[in-house]
């Protein structure tokens, strides 16, 4: 059989503990062919009698070829296009699982179509669909990081208490660190798993964003400062659903305001009647 790095790397990813990346594949054709130069001196070195000495005689074998077929060099070039018939190999005979590209490797994954099944399997539960509060959130951190809970607040106008809980428990963001400032308050930073949430490897592969760049942030809390809220179509965000504790809070905002315009109302009042 001749040499096909197609099927060779299909092989080792289905074998791999996780993903592979270009140097673990090229680390196994090196391993490979050092064992095959070895070899000589291992056949050499091994008993006659093998069924007497009970020692098993080395042994290598290529998939059926010839040692020599297998290449001693597979560049990340050839690497890449292979993974790329593969990957599309798959997607056209709608197989159940799909070969992806992680920030470490390529690994194999289940195919969107079958993930109920999956889940079923594993006595997962559904998951949750992030609320749009949730996602602007996210987006504030990932292009923010690291930042203050309180710095979030500012850019949002809004508690991001039950947002950050959410995202902390689908593993999107995590803790980073504590910022050098009174009271060491925690930096949040995105997850491994947020790059595959949104399909990259690296968070500089996010998509370059004028609406949330430092620079715009930064004018944000400067307008927050002297002016109050900025508001969710200044930001460039859709005006969508909130999470309940942020309605709750922005209610009894309202009904606090409210309480506060009826005094000062009955006590102008109050002062009219005694100037009369």
């Amino acid at each position: 059989m001749a040499f096909s790095l197609d099927r060779v790397l299909k092989a080792l990813l289905f074998g791999a503990p996780g993903p592979l990346s270009v140097k673990d594949i090229q680390k196994v054709f090196t391993k490979f062919h050092e064992q095959a130069e070895m070899l000589p001196e291992m056949e050499s070195a091994a008993p006659d009698d093998e069924e007497d000495s009970g020692v098993e005689q080395p042994f290598l074998e290529a998939d059926g070829m010839p040692t020599s077929d297998v290449p001693s060099l597979v560049t990340a070039g050839q690497i890449r296009e292979s993974i790329d018939r593969i990957a599309s190999e798959l997607e056209d005979r709608k197989e159940v699982y799909r070969l992806v590209e992680r920030h470490n490797g390529w690994t194999f994954v289940s195919a969107p179509a079958v993930g109920e099944w999956i889940r079923l399997l594993r006595d997962e539960p559904r998951p949750l669909k992030l609320t749009q509060s949730a996602l602007e959130t996210l987006a504030v951190i990932a292009y923010r990081q690291p930042v203050i809970r309180s710095e979030v607040e500012k850019i949002r106008g809004v508690s991001i208490d039950s947002a950050l809980s959410r995202l902390l428990e689908r593993d999107l963001i995590q803790i980073v660190g504590r910022a050098d400032l009174p009271g060491r308050p925690i930096q949040y930073g995105t997850s491994e798993g947020f790059l595959e949430f949104v399909g990259v490897r690296t968070i500089e592969e996010l998509p370059s964003s004028d609406i949330l760049s430092p620079r715009q942030i930064d004018e944000w809390l400067h307008e927050i400062s002297n002016h109050g809220k900025v508001t969710e179509k200044e930001m460039g965000l859709p005006e969508g659903e909130r999470d309940e504790s942020e309605e709750s809070g922005s209610d009894e905002s309202d009904e606090a305001t409210q309480a506060q315009a009826d005094a000062d109302s009955t006590e102008d009042d109050e002062g009219n009647r005694e100037a009369v």
